[in-house]
């Protein structure tokens, strides 16, 4: 830690700067870009709250607002698009489960939701298990994606309600998908891929079958995305990228192999990626900052026990604190 400590000012974490960032993103509402985005709003909200938590500063957002928009997005069935007005989405419903759990709100839904509350969520997410092969849609039309398995395991085990799906065949299916690498394509068959791997062995946790992961032969895989700036990419031969801070190091937590990776190569790469000025964090030093960089270029300087951000659960993405207070510290 002693050579991260001595790094130059623009190489510390700005964090005062990375929370008025995140409160600026929707008093832009004059401008073109904030209406491009509309479609990721509720993740964005997701991702705005859980940075300011991994900040230590949960209350830089109106809780009571932040409850309300989530309202506002949900739909008779249960389900939750990206804004008012949006289709129903597993993944959007999954952001807002994250989000009542995260504000300890799951009592608003139960009270306000639409239906059943919590009960007419899981419903709207148990639907979307193909029964037959134990994979999830993510909506009414049809794709089928590990992403979305992944969320639904993770939603319904945060409202209590995995036994609403056929968890074993769930199981079979991520099997299915596995690579003679050790990594997890989005289908059997398909590539793998960092994102992949992720939800795949994030579901294998929450199912409790990670003794079906090849560790090692995933951990020597995973290790193998750091390149020569410090940074993690996703894939062989492909640039790296902020973002991959969540999806390799992450699965590599799980796994227990974070030691895998150099440590203090990566701190400064993630570092040398902020805006230090305005605030936020970018994919690669120079670029543009956004949300979803400045998100998981933060859970990756927690997974990595960066000093002055918070712990985060590497299977929830969340807080630990919020997955504490939901399953109990023993989990």
């Amino acid at each position: 830690m002693s050579g991260i400590q001595k790094l130059p000012d623009e190489l510390q974490l700005a964090t005062a700067a990375h929370v008025k960032y995140i409160q600026s993103l929707d008093t832009k509402k004059d401008e073109y870009e904030y209406w491009l985005t509309e479609h990721l709003r509720l993740n964005g909200l997701y991702w705005g709250l859980t940075a300011l938590h991994l900040l230590r500063h949960p209350d830089a957002l109106p809780r009571d607002k932040a409850i309300d928009f989530v309202l506002s997005c949900q739909h008779d069935s249960g389900g939750f698009g990206a804004a008012p007005g949006h289709d129903a989405h597993m993944l959007y419903t999954v952001s807002a489960v994250q989000i009542f759990v995260l504000l300890d709100a799951l009592d608003e839904l139960e009270s306000r939701g639409k239906g059943n509350g919590k009960a007419q969520v899981g419903k709207f997410l148990a639907d979307l298990q193909n029964r037959e092969t134990g994979t999830f849609t993510g909506d009414e039309w049809g794709e089928e994606d590990t992403r979305f398995l992944y969320g639904a395991l993770n939603a319904l085990s945060l409202l209590g309600l995995l036994h609403l799906v056929d968890v074993n065949k769930a199981v079979d299916y991520i099997v299915s998908c596995a690579n003679t690498d050790g990594g997890y394509g989005v289908t059997p068959g398909a590539e793998t891929h960092s994102g992949q791997i992720f939800t795949c062995v994030a579901a294998l946790s929450i199912a409790g079958r990670k003794d079906l992961i090849d560790i090692d032969k995933l951990g020597d895989w995973l290790s193998e995305r750091q390149v020569s700036c410090g940074g993690l990419n996703g894939r062989p031969e492909k640039k790296e990228d902020v973002c991959y801070n969540w999806w390799v190091l992450s699965s590599l937590e799980i796994i227990g192999r974070t030691h895998w990776i150099d440590r203090e190569k990566l701190i400064k790469f993630t570092l040398s990626c902020q805006d230090t000025e305005q605030g936020g964090l970018s994919d690669r030093p120079g670029n543009m900052v956004d949300i979803w960089h400045t998100f998981f270029g933060l859970t990756g300087l927690s997974l990595l026990k960066y000093s002055g951000v918070e712990a985060i659960d590497p299977v929830y993405a969340l807080p630990k604190y919020t997955i504490d207070r939901v399953f109990g510290k023993s989990r």
